[in-house]
């Protein structure tokens, strides 16, 4: 059984930092894009970063370029590096698994974890 477990959310004030971290097991995803996406109250889910195993491609929004890193380890976790966080970033953060190379559609992810809350406060 494919299972995503995000940790690492929590509250913190704006300029302040948080890692979130997905472990992946149930199968393997050595040729699979892992992302992370986030959705606020009342906001459609959106694309955040995303990168393949060992770290030979990623990809960010726009809104977090510069702030956020996205990497992965051990072909089995995935971590989201958040600096310089804004009130605009408090959302559920969810970490999302797809075969192949990087997309930023959330219909084209297959796995999906449970949710991290993040709050950022002003």
């Amino acid at each position: 059984q494919v299972q995503l477990v995000e940790s690492g959310g929590g509250l913190v004030q704006a300029g302040g930092s948080l890692r979130l971290s997905c472990a992946a097991s149930g199968r393997t995803f050595g040729t699979y894009a892992m992302a992370w996406f986030r959705q606020a109250p009342t906001k459609e889910r959106e694309f955040v970063a995303a990168v393949t195993w060992g770290g030979f491609s990623t990809r960010y929004a726009d809104s977090v370029k510069g702030r956020f890193t996205i990497s992965s380890a051990n072909r089995n976790t995935v971590y989201l590096q958040m600096n310089s966080l804004k009130p605009e970033d408090t959302a559920v953060y969810y970490c999302a698994a797809a075969p192949g190379a990087i997309r930023t559609s959330d219909t084209e992810y297959q796995y999906w974890g449970q949710g991290a809350q993040v709050t950022v406060s002003s």
